[in-house]
Order: structure tokens, then C-alpha cells, then sequence
């Protein structure tokens, strides 16, 4: 009987373990770069290479935008090893083509929240209050935020509960004001992710234009462009994996 009980015990615990182990990936549903008639989306990069970080770690991802359903993929580049190993991978395929709404996703089923780059989430990241507050709901979890190059557009108006900014006071990194002008984009975007970060409070950080930066502040793990992507998900993993010793 004794030997029955520990073997269920266990088998709960694992059981528990193992429904936690989920990522929320948000992407966005925004298809077009202000009126310059050119198409955007997603940073498939952006994507790719945390979810390889990630998945191969053993954490199953799910995908979120603002509108649900197909997310508009920007930089579709298939000589990218990563970028392929993700878009021939017919369950996640399906994930991103498929994405919750922000309705349907429960805060409590993920360990980390990562918002994916792409001019895109500009113009529809920012002002989304629903995804907002999934993300202040894990971060306050004890989860771990994350967001790489456009991505942090989604940080800008994510409120603690005390009613601070995610970002205040905490060290921080983004697609800057430099690259944003090497795109010349500086003024069809909505704002300046740089700029706008700096006035809800971040302790801003940046490297030369297109250099890989990555930076960790509290569970924040920020990175400034797309060449930032993959180290984004390491950080992202070193911390789930520091939350995960502290735990047992």
C-alpha cells in the first residue's frame, strides 16, 4: 500500500511538472507597414530560434496574437536551418497558423511568456490590454517575460498589480532609434520603441545597429534585434531553469 501511494505521488507530481512545462509565444496579426502598401508580420526568425531553444528543452509552446487564427509571417527566409526545422514541423505549423485568442489562453498554464518581433507588433502589441494582463499574470506567477526586437512593444503597457510598469526601473533592450532609421521606418512606425520604453521607466540598453544583445533584470529577458533571437531563448531557458532549482 505504502509503495502504491508514493507511485501515485509521484506520478501526480510529474503529471503537474509536466503541465506546467508550456510557453505562450505571442506573434501579430498586424499585415502592413503604416500606408507604404509593403507587407509585414512576424519575424519568422523571431520565432524559430527560441522555439528551438525552447521546444528541444522539453517545453511545449502554444501561440497567441491579438486577433486569433493565421499569423502574417515576415522574413519567410528557408535557407534559415532553424526557420525550416520550425515550418516543416506540422504540429507547429498548424500552432501558428491556428493562434489562440487572447480569450482563450489561461494565464496559469504557462511558465513564460515570450512576444516574437516583426514590424507588425507595432501597431497592434502595445494598446492590447488582454494579452497585457496575461502577461503581468505569469510574470506575477513568478513566470518569465520575454521579447526580442519589436517584440518589447508588447512591454511598454504591461502594469504590475502595485500598478508600475513591467519595465520600470529594470534594464531593458529593443530595436532602437539607430536601427529603426538604417530601416527607414522611423516614420511610418507608430512610435519609437527605444523612446517609448525609456518613458515608462527602462533602464534602456543597446549595442551598435544589427549587434547581437541580450540582457536578463528580474525575470525581464530582452533582446534588441533579430540576431538576438536565439541567445533571447537561452536566457529565457537559464532563467525557467534557476526558477525550476529554487522550487525543489
Amino acid at each position: 500500500m505504502f509503495t502504491s501511494c508514493t507511485s501515485e505521488t509521484n506520478s501526480t507530481k510529474s503529471t503537474e511538472a509536466k503541465a506546467l512545462k508550456k510557453i505562450l509565444f505571442v506573434v501579430t496579426s498586424h499585415n502592413e507597414k503604416g500606408d507604404t502598401g509593403e507587407k509585414t508580420g512576424y519575424y519568422l526568425g523571431e520565432v524559430s530560434h527560441p522555439w528551438d531553444v525552447l521546444h528541444t528543452a522539453g517545453y511545449e509552446i502554444d501561440f497567441v496574437s491579438p486577433k486569433g487564427g493565421k499569423a502574417p509571417v515576415d522574413a519567410f527566409d528557408m535557407t534559415d536551418s532553424i526557420n525550416k526545422k520550425f515550418w516543416d514541423n506540422e504540429i507547429y505549423r498548424n500552432k501558428i497558423e491556428n493562434t489562440k485568442k487572447p480569450s482563450e489562453v489561461n494565464p496559469d498554464d504557462y511558465v513564460a511568456i515570450h512576444y516574437a518581433g516583426g514590424h507588425g507588433a507595432m501597431w497592434d502589441f502595445a494598446d492590447n490590454t488582454e494579452i497585457a494582463a496575461i502577461a503581468a499574470k505569469i510574470y506575477e506567477n513568478n513566470g518569465v517575460v520575454s521579447a526580442v526586437c519589436h517584440g518589447p512593444a508588447g512591454l511598454v503597457n504591461i502594469k504590475l498589480s502595485n500598478g508600475s510598469y513591467l519595465v520600470d526601473g529594470k534594464k531593458v533592450n529593443a530595436f532602437t532609434n539607430e536601427e529603426e532609421v538604417k530601416v527607414k521606418l522611423e516614420n511610418v512606425v507608430p512610435f519609437l520603441l527605444e523612446d517609448k520604453l525609456k518613458e515608462r521607466g527602462a533602464l534602456f540598453e543597446k549595442s551598435a545597429p544589427f549587434t547581437q544583445h541580450v540582457v536578463t533584470d528580474k525575470r525581464l529577458v530582452t533582446g534588441q534585434n533579430p540576431q538576438s533571437a536565439s541567445s533571447v531563448g537561452k536566457a529565457t531557458l537559464n532563467e525557467l531553469q534557476k526558477l525550476s532549482k529554487s522550487a525543489e
